[in-house]
């Protein structure tokens, strides 16, 4: 009886890692590490941003709409529960991307700010911030693009044969991936104007 048991599992192991279960564990794992890297990096964003505030608050304090577009912001990217059930949920998904791209634009309007601020610009504190927001915003970019891999090759074990049988009948579903956020600015050819004054619009 003992030897039959033994047979038995040696034989469901087989079946099991000959039709792509073991893979789907493995990228969906694989997911999980993947997603917790982009948060951990949109969370270092987001930590910095009040310090940042705070420092342009001191040269700029007519610029109080910028200001107060990326204190909105930040606010509605830390009202969002990013979990690793959010990866599962593709409008909380969506709702994520959306609240990091509205922060993303709020940032790159602050920055701007610093323009018209010479002594902000020369500010050795905002200097620091700067460098360390465009590092996070490099990494954030290394976080999703590995994510975005690893949901790629998920997906293809989901959807292929015979894998996507044994997905079916374990419950393993598709993941929503990043995209762009601003398709329909993107989609639009730059207008070069090479008239009086050269303008790119």
């Amino acid at each position: 009886m003992r030897n039959w048991l033994l047979i038995m599992m040696l034989l469901l192991s087989l079946f099991l890692s000959g039709c792509g279960y073991n893979t789907l564990q493995s990228t969906d794992e694989q997911i999980k590490a993947s997603w917790s890297e982009v948060l951990n990096q949109y969370q270092r964003r987001a930590d910095l941003v009040p310090n940042l505030v705070n420092v342009v608050k001191g040269y700029a304090a007519h610029e109080k709409e910028v200001l107060t577009q990326v204190t909105d912001a930040r606010a509605r990217v830390g009202s969002i529960q990013a979990t690793p059930e959010l990866i599962n949920d593709e409008q909380a998904f969506a709702k994520f991307q959306q609240a990091q791209a509205q922060m993303s634009s709020a940032l790159s309007r602050l920055l701007v700010v610093s323009e018209n601020y010479p002594q902000l610009k020369a500010d050795g504190v905002f200097r620091d911030l700067q460098a360390q927001l465009e590092g996070t915003e490099n990494r954030i970019t290394v976080a999703r693009n590995r994510y975005i891999k690893a949901v790629q090759d998920y997906n293809v074990t989901v959807r292929s044969f015979p894998s996507n049988l044994t997905a079916m009948m374990f419950g393993f579903k598709t993941k929503p991936n990043f995209s762009v956020e601003n398709e329909k600015e993107i989609s639009t050819a730059p207008k070069v104007d090479f008239g009086v004054a050269a303008t790119v619009k």
